[in-house]
């Protein structure tokens, strides 16, 4: 079985996430969606409400799992059987970082192999800062959001 690890913080996932999942799936026989506890960044949503967010936005993906976890990358990589990591390119801006962490991984695991991958041109400019960033100010998200996560956002910031 070919098993992909999609990590991200997906604080909260969203339709450019949900794309690029869906994609995967018809490439692999499972992907699980890696949500990183990452602290650091001060998340909106706890790892429970992000797991049950992403669970909801996913339904209707049969090979999906949603785990978290909180070390390093490539070690969680190996805990899910896999030696594929995707990552999503939504501009060029993205491809600095991106081929700089790909060869990181790729040094600390040599079996190690990305996957880019890029979301379909309607989801491309959306990512889940710019999302928090138009709740909070009271837009209108739901274009860009499954319909329970644009709940839990208008939830926190009412």
């Amino acid at each position: 079985m070919k098993t992909i690890v999609y990590p991200g913080t997906f604080d909260p996932i969203t339709n450019g996430h949900i794309d690029l999942v869906e994609r995967a799936c018809k490439l692999f026989d499972k992907v699980v969606l890696g949500i990183a506890n990452s602290e650091k960044k001060t998340p909106l949503f706890n790892i429970d409400e992000r797991k049950e967010l992403a669970a909801s936005a996913l339904a209707h993906l049969p090979n999906v799992e949603i785990r978290s976890f909180d070390y390093l990358l490539i070690n969680f990589v190996r805990d899910c059987g896999s030696t594929s990591v995707l990552r999503g390119l939504r501009a060029v801006s993205d491809f600095e970082y991106e081929f700089q962490m790909a060869n990181m991984n790729r040094a600390l695991m040599p079996e190690i192999e990305s996957v880019f991958l890029t979301p379909s041109e309607q989801h491309s400019y959306i990512s889940s800062s710019l999302v928090r960033e138009i709740a909070a100010l009271n837009g209108d998200i739901t274009p860009f959001v499954h319909s329970s996560v644009a709940e839990a956002l208008v939830s926190k910031f009412s």
